[in-house]
């Protein structure tokens, strides 16, 4: 625990808070600063270690739409059950995807408790294995993911044909993170009436890990917002949001690199080469809060289209609408925070969600409600208490 211990020392983030303060309130008129961390990880570490409460009042971070399973719309989770139910696949998921809802509140894990053969799996590997002990079955594999999945998604498609195992397919739903970024610096809510600011962006983590900083030097020059790729611990997030701001106090707007112990600007070109490989971009894709984003997914090549469930099987692309008064899709794209919503920590509950941000670990409701951010003044639930 050393090296990362290391990254987590009360005296360096007093410090930092510290320098962070004094560079927040050290131009001539004041302002504030509003900086989007994209990544579920980032949202998590800023809760659990109170990076917040370390901050000056006139810095705040805006949760985006940086959770797979979050961003999943419902008519994908409605195609996964009918694949269980009326193809009768054995089909194979992570364990966040269970409990997210679909429509009529009916959900996989419901699914798998009524008999459909749902089963829960650590990583493609587990699905391959499955697929091999049962040859009369039809196995799918629920891909889900950005980036940093989808090399070993690949992998397993590839290792399915070396092995002839015609039995098992992939329901890909692997998105791509710079177009989300793009579709919330075009959307109206950014761009025309401001309704939310963003002065700035943490970059993924993980995701930078595979596609490199490369790819955000266009947004920081279009959108003329800065970017700072900033690792998971809480010093990674606090020195990435000194970064940020002084970026803004200076009037720059430019991809820094806090990360540089896992992310290069190239990222990882063998795992891009493979992915480019087996997969190729969709037209387009929906995303819960986001709607139907252009070229911000990926499909199976049609060189391995019988690896692919949804040419294999019938299965619709369906919209499906949320739970009503879930804010779910308002809180993705930051135009809200999950205390807006009057279901949060009232009927919806980690043991009873209503929307994707309560059920995945990444979600942002998930992150305000495991560490208490239900209970601070003015949030739904004390108003319902």
């Amino acid at each position: 625990m050393k090296y990362v211990d290391e990254f987590r020392q009360r005296a360096l983030a007093d410090k930092l808070a510290a320098a962070i303060a004094q560079e927040a309130n050290s131009t001539r008129e004041p302002r504030e600063y509003r900086l989007m961390e994209f990544c579920g990880g980032h949202t998590h570490a800023i809760f659990r270690y109170g990076i917040q409460d370390l901050m000056p009042a006139n810095l705040s971070f805006v949760h985006g739409p940086g959770c797979p399973v979050c961003v999943l719309p419902m008519g994908r989770i409605d195609s996964a059950i009918k694949l269980a139910v009326e193809d009768d696949v054995v089909l194979c998921i992570y364990g966040d995807l269970l409990r997210v809802p679909g429509s009529g509140r009916t959900s996989l894990m419901k699914v798998k408790a009524s008999g459909g053969d749902v089963r829960m799996v650590y990583s493609t590997s587990d699905a391959l294995a499955i697929a091999r002990d049962n040859p009369d079955r039809e196995v799918v594999f629920f891909a889900i993911g950005f980036e940093t999945t989808t090399p070993a998604t690949a992998v397993a498609i590839r290792q399915a044909e070396a092995e002839s195992l015609r039995n098992f397919s992939v329901f890909c739903n692997h998105v791509l993170t710079p177009a989300a970024i793009q579709n919330i610096l075009e959307s109206p809510e950014v761009r025309e009436i401001g309704a939310v600011r963003i002065d700035g962006f943490f970059g993924p983590s993980h995701v930078s890990s595979v596609i490199g900083s490369c790819p955000y030097e266009f947004f920081a020059e279009e959108y003329q917002k800065p970017v700072v790729i900033a690792g998971f611990e809480p010093l990674d997030v606090m020195q990435s949001a000194l970064m940020l701001v002084r970026q803004i106090n200076e009037g720059r707007h430019e991809v820094e690199n806090q990360y540089t112990r896992v992310v290069t600007r190239d990222g990882n070109v063998k795992a891009q080469r493979l992915v480019a490989g087996v997969f190729e971009l969709r037209r387009e894709f929906e995303w819960r809060g986001l709607g139907r984003v252009p070229y911000s997914a990926l499909r199976i090549k049609p060189a391995y289209s019988a690896f692919d469930a949804e040419r294999r099987f019938v299965v619709p692309d369906k919209a499906a609408k949320d739970v009503k008064g879930c804010e779910c899709p308002s809180i993705l794209r930051g135009a809200a925070k999950p205390t807006d919503c009057k279901l949060f920590g009232n009927v919806c509950t980690p043991d009873n969600p209503m929307g994707s941000c309560m059920v995945s670990s990444e979600g942002a409701c998930a992150a305000y409600y495991s560490y208490g951010r239900f209970r601070q003044p003015g949030s739904a639930t004390e108003a319902a208490a």
